[in-house]
């Protein structure tokens, strides 16, 4: 049975997801992800616009993804927030340490490409850490309501804090392939939450 138009764009975005995280966007070009989406030469204007309308779409289908796991963390009730947060973060950090600290968080490997390379990609990147951020925020504010968590600082001020020194610990992961930034990030996690 043939695949449908959206599994077959499904397909590209896939596709595209795996190659982008190992080359970066610019080096990828559109020949390449048909390839190994297994989609004929020629028809990736019948799934995308353009090839930056599908940029969009590839980081909106990351950011779903993503958020579709944090959502699962978040709603498990039967453990305090201070245990959700954490293992949010341990998702992070398992997330970044595979193919010798490479990772495969698009906004770590496409970040700064994207910002001067895509508007559209930019913004879908924003819309898409600014509701990473929001999820941490409202476990943070559970966590100082259960008594799980305290902080120095606002919720607000404090996810946006943590977010952003596990991006930097992963990029320095990356680049130095090891993990020593993000057992960093782990403690000063800890510290910040004091959990």
């Amino acid at each position: 049975m043939p695949a449908t138009k959206m599994e077959t764009r499904q397909s590209l975005l896939d596709a595209a997801r795996r190659i982008v995280a190992a080359k970066g966007y610019a080096a990828v070009g559109i020949n390449e992800i048909l390839a190994a989406a297994g989609v004929p030469k020629g028809s990736f204007y019948h799934y995308f616009s353009s090839k930056d309308a599908f940029g969009e779409a590839m980081m909106k289908s990351y950011f779903d993804d993503y958020l579709a796991t944090m959502d699962g963390i978040v709603a498990d009730k039967d453990k305090r927030s201070a245990e959700r947060l954490m293992r949010y973060w341990q998702n992070f950090y398992d997330t970044q340490v595979v193919d010798n600290c490479q990772g495969g968080c698009l906004v770590v490997k496409l970040g700064a490409e994207i910002a001067d390379l895509s508007e559209v990609m930019r913004v879908a990147t924003k819309t898409g850490t600014t509701a990473i951020v929001d999820r941490v925020e409202q476990m943070i504010t559970d966590g100082v309501a259960d008594g799980s968590v305290s902080v120095d600082d606002s919720p607000r001020t404090t996810a946006e804090a943590l977010y952003s020194l596990w991006l930097g610990a992963s990029m320095m992961a990356k680049i130095h392939r090891s993990p020593e930034h993000l057992d960093r990030a782990m403690t000063v996690t800890r510290q910040v939450l004091h959990v």
